[in-house]
């Protein structure tokens, strides 16, 4: 209910969702000021498969809402409603989630983050939508890895269309934690760069690494916290209860380029994220929010063979 409500915030900008077919996989998407970031994002989604892009524009000041207007795979909507009054976007995505996602496939990302899924770099999405459901499993993990150069994040150079992870392509390899929710049955996954940098003396502050991005979606289908967690509860049992390995991914996350100064210290001067930007504050607050994430147990990055090999994703049972 409060999703519909929300979504009445929303005005249509480009509207072609009449495009979307039967079969198509989908992706969902908030961004606000990502002039910079839009072209690999949807560069590297087409790429995987992705057929149609329902993006929502909160309130840009630069060209990103004009750019993503003029593809033609994308339906975008506007709205300059608070952030973290409609629970950092989520209730936008879930109403239009409800209208057109109704039996899809459907990837929720924001718009630094990068799916990687076994077997990604030869089979498109399409496949690993079509093993999913002959697996009768609805919904697929992954845990976001937080991707970092070797060196200070503020003397990196990227610029727009750039592959983030020709620059931030170093990540830890372990530094994990993870409890389990009593109430909704998710792992809630902590650790990385940001707990050990920045939250090294409340570590139970440390951002949640743990999501669930891919979901063949129902309409009564709904997010409860970011893609950290969902309702019905059986949506968020991507991991084997039994010790045994499920199937999962990884969202790369490109979160530490030379942009990341300038947007901590927007985000906390906003406060519209969760804790009225306690996250963002942190950063800003903290190494002049220019931080040398690299360390001596750093690992480059090569591919989700390797992340596999790292126990950090798992192609399971699918051959």
């Amino acid at each position: 209910m409060r999703a519909l409500r929300k979504g009445r915030e929303l005005v249509a900008v480009a509207d072609r969702t009449d495009q979307i077919a039967p079969d198509d996989v989908l992706l969902f998407c908030t961004f606000r000021n990502e002039d910079i970031r839009l072209p690999f994002f949807f560069a590297y989604y087409r790429n995987l498969g992705i057929n149609h892009f329902v993006m929502i524009d909160n309130g840009s000041e630069d060209a990103g809402s004009d750019f993503a207007r003029e593809q033609p795979d994308v339906s975008l909507w506007r709205t300059d409603a608070p952030y973290g009054e409609a629970r950092y976007g989520v209730d936008w995505l879930t109403y239009l989630q409800g209208r057109y996602a109704h039996g899809h496939w459907a990837l929720t990302v924001d718009v630094d983050e990068f799916f990687v899924y076994p077997f990604c770099d030869t089979r498109p999405i399409r496949a690993l939508a079509d093993w999913l459901d002959a697996s009768d499993v609805r919904s697929f993990g992954a845990m976001l890895l937080d991707m970092y150069p070797k060196g200070p994040v503020g003397q990196t150079t990227y610029r727009r269309g750039d592959d983030p992870f020709e620059t931030a392509n170093w990540f830890d390899p372990g530094n994990y934690f993870m409890t389990q929710n009593k109430l909704l049955k998710n792992l809630w996954i902590q650790g990385g760069p940001r707990a050990r940098s920045f939250f090294a003396s409340k570590p139970k502050q440390a951002p949640a690494l743990n999501k669930i991005p891919f979901v063949k979606w129902r309409r009564p289908y709904a997010y409860v916290s970011s893609t950290h967690m969902m309702l019905p509860r059986g949506l968020n049992l991507v991991y084997d209860q039994q010790g045994g390995e499920k199937t999962s991914g990884i969202l790369l996350h490109a979160k530490f380029l030379n942009t990341f100064a300038d947007r901590a210290v927007e985000e906390a001067t906003r406060a519209e994220h969760y804790k009225d930007g306690r996250e963002y504050k942190t950063y800003a607050e903290r190494h002049g929010a220019d931080p040398d994430l690299w360390c001596q147990w750093s690992e480059q990055y090569i591919n989700w063979r390797q992340l596999e090999v790292l126990g950090l994703m798992s192609k399971g049972n699918w051959a």
